[in-house]
């Protein structure tokens, strides 16, 4: 099976020479490793079938209503035999609530494609594979926004998502029920693959990331190609010097997690755009929102359109369209800055479908 160099210029149609293509090129890092991690999820090593893995990437893809996606990987599925069996339904019933009500996700619907015959490596791969075509329908559609193409769907502007408020966490330690930005734990649902498992190359590459001895790393690293080339992506988006300032960027990654419900995330990017922008009451504001009500009331009017973008193309499926670009360019936002935030969003509809799905966060003990 082969790719394109990047699906994704393909599919929006990005035009060689354009200020998007030339924009691209200047976060090239982000651009290589979103294909890497295309190859590294279809194409790499999986006791997923290659049938599985497609199925599922052609149904998350239509869920979103991104069509030319689902397409393309319906167009690679014709070439394998077609099957339907127990293991692919519970695929698929799980990738449902990835899609949909990703906060839904518990350790019994784990349990069950266990059940099911998935391996731990399995069950990693299959929740990779929904966040991150999850990340990639919203990345087109926020590419075809910044292109000037009219895109389907435009409904106004997401509110603020559902939430955990159970008050204490599978194995009994105290959770957290509202969004913060203290810092807070995070507990798998599935056993970290230890250490010492590793080989002394893949020990290596964790420790490069400097994620030896988190949980959440570790259990991701039971697929460590696709751990490497997904956190090469969440460098060359989020660590790159110029267009949107870092704080902006940490802010669409805190709105996304409000909208999809993740108070892990939250309380991270909180923490962060709160001490970059120098504005902690502005953040704490947003953390505060309620669900079911407007994530960007009583902020600056350049929040405001950046608070409204992202929780739009965080929807789902999303919503963000030309009225909310043209709220962003009022603002002055550039191509590059645009990206940036397209970017930055994008990615946290697959950080926080992993978060969610694979374990929970707790207060740690005062």
């Amino acid at each position: 099976m082969s790719y394109a160099t990047d699906t994704l210029s393909s599919l929006a149609a990005v035009a060689p020479g354009s200020d998007l293509a030339a924009a691209r090129e200047v976060r090239d890092a982000a651009t290589h490793n979103t294909a890497q991690s295309e190859k590294a999820l279809f194409d790499g090593p999986s006791g997923l079938s290659r049938q599985e893995r497609l199925a599922l990437a052609v149904q998350v893809a239509g869920w979103l209503h991104e069509e030319q996606l689902s397409a393309y990987y319906r167009t690679l599925l014709q070439s394998l035999t077609p099957q339907s069996t127990p293991r692919l339904g519970a695929a698929l019933a799980h990738a449902e609530t990835l899609t949909f009500h990703p906060v839904r996700a518990d350790a019994e619907g784990l349990n069950d494609l266990k059940k099911h015959g998935f391996s731990p490596e399995e069950i990693v791969t299959l929740s990779q594979i929904i966040a991150f075509v999850s990340f990639q329908s919203r990345l087109i559609r926020g590419l075809r926004l910044i292109n000037g193409e009219s895109v389907a769907g435009t409904t106004g502007n997401a509110l603020a998502g559902e939430w955990h408020t159970q008050s204490s966490t599978r194995d009994g330690r105290a959770a957290p029920v509202a969004f913060t930005a203290q810092e807070l734990g995070w507990t798998p649902w599935l056993a970290a693959k230890p250490y010492a498992e590793f080989s002394r190359d893949e020990q290596a590459t964790l420790t490069r990331f400097g994620h030896h001895d988190s949980d959440y790393f570790r259990l991701l690293g039971r697929n460590l190609p696709v751990l490497e080339a997904r956190t090469l992506t969440d460098k060359g988006i989020f660590y790159t010097a110029g267009g949107l300032p870092r704080a902006e960027r940490e802010l669409a990654a805190t709105v996304a997690s409000k909208v999809n419900g993740c108070i892990y995330c939250a309380s991270v990017h909180a923490r962060k755009a709160g001490q970059l922008s120098k504005q902690p009451e502005a953040i704490a504001q947003l953390l505060a929102v309620a669900p079911g009500e407007s994530l960007s009331q009583g902020q600056n009017a350049r929040w405001q359109a950046e608070i409204d973008f992202a929780a739009a193309l965080s929807a789902t499926p999303p919503t963000a369209g030309a009225t909310h670009l043209s709220a962003l360019r009022e603002q002055g936002l550039d191509t590059l800055e645009l990206l940036d935030l397209v970017q930055s969003t994008a990615f946290f509809a697959w950080a926080n479908r992993l978060m969610l799905t694979l374990g929970e966060p707790y207060l740690p003990e005062a």
